[in-house]
C-alpha cells in the first residue's frame, strides 16, 4: 500500500477548489483554509478586510500511486490564474 501525501494548493476561492479535487480519484481529502495569514486563524470576514496578507488555500490528501503530484499541479494550473486580483 502506498504511502499517503498532501500538498497545500493556494488557489483562490477554496470551495471551487474543494469541488474540484474531490472528484479526482486517488484524492482521499480536501481541507479548505486559509495560508500565509498574518493573523493566527483569521475568520472570514478578517480575511474579507485584505488586511491579513491570506490567501484561501487547501490542503489535499492523496494517493500518489494513483495520481501523480504532477497531475495535480496540472490541475491547478488549468483552474487558477495566478494573475487574478486578491489572489482569487
Amino acid at each position: 500500500m502506498s504511502q499517503l501525501e498532501t500538498v497545500i494548493l493556494a488557489n483562490g476561492c477554496f470551495w471551487c477548489t474543494e469541488a474540484i479535487f474531490n472528484r479526482l480519484k486517488g484524492v482521499t481529502s480536501v481541507i479548505p483554509g486559509y495560508a500565509a495569514s498574518q493573523v493566527a486563524n483569521p475568520s472570514y470576514k478578517e480575511v474579507c478586510t485584505g488586511r491579513t496578507g491570506a490567501a484561501e488555500a487547501t490542503q489535499i490528501t492523496y494517493n500518489p500511486s494513483i495520481i501523480s503530484y504532477d497531475t495535480l499541479l496540472e490541475i491547478f494550473w488549468h483552474t487558477h490564474d495566478p494573475t487574478t486580483l486578491n489572489r482569487q
